[in-house]
């Protein structure tokens, strides 16, 4: 697939065959991406931490939300949670990572895992002290994201609106998950000046 495929394809997601795991070895080419990445002053101040234990993935679970509009739902059953977790880090003695440094480190896995098969849902509604005690990370880090990985087993469509129009994602009655995005003409406001 060429580039604005891979971008287009890229959904979050929710659902996951839970049966297929997310190796060590996939987490860590992952984020090895990142090192690629531009940041701000060259800080490289990210620091991550790679799950793919069965066990403290449910506790993982345990203390995220997972889609603010769909409001009857809980999140994942069992068969369809994700097999892997990325959280992102900072440490303390390097600094603040800019946010911008965020976005692209976690955009930049987004469309790795995806090249590879995978999917994620980047987490921004997280219980920062349980998780931290979970990973025992203590006082020194800080979290700025979490990011759930697995292989997709949802339907994720785009639909073309308008600016105005709702923007609340949705499923449909055959479990489909629908992505309201804006269209290119309405987000540009000015050419040639």
């Amino acid at each position: 697939m060429n580039f604005k495929e891979l971008v287009k394809v890229n959904r979050t997601c929710r659902r996951y065959d839970n049966s297929k795991k997310v190796s060590m070895k996939q987490l860590e080419e992952l984020v090895d991406l990142v090192r690629y990445t531009p940041c701000g002053a060259n800080r490289q101040s990210l620091r991550f931490v790679l799950i793919n234990d069965k066990e403290i993935n449910e506790k993982i679970y345990d203390n995220i939300a997972w889609a603010g509009y769909l409001k009857d739902w809980d999140g994942p059953v069992k068969e369809e949670r994700p097999t892997g977790y990325i959280v992102f880090v900072s440490d303390s003695q390097y600094g603040k990572p800019m946010l911008e440094d965020v976005g692209i480190a976690s955009q930049t896995i987004s469309l790795g895992a995806r090249f590879e098969g995978m999917a994620v849902c980047i987490f921004k509604a997280y219980k920062e002290e349980p998780i931290k005690e979970i990973l025992e990370l203590g006082d020194k880090y800080n979290i700025h994201l979490v990011m759930a990985i697995g292989y997709p087993v949802e339907e994720a469509v785009i639909d073309n609106i308008k600016v105005g129009e709702d923007i609340k994602y949705y499923r449909d009655k055959n479990g489909v998950h629908h992505v309201p995005k804006i269209v290119t003409e309405d987000t540009i406001i000015k050419k040639n000046l």
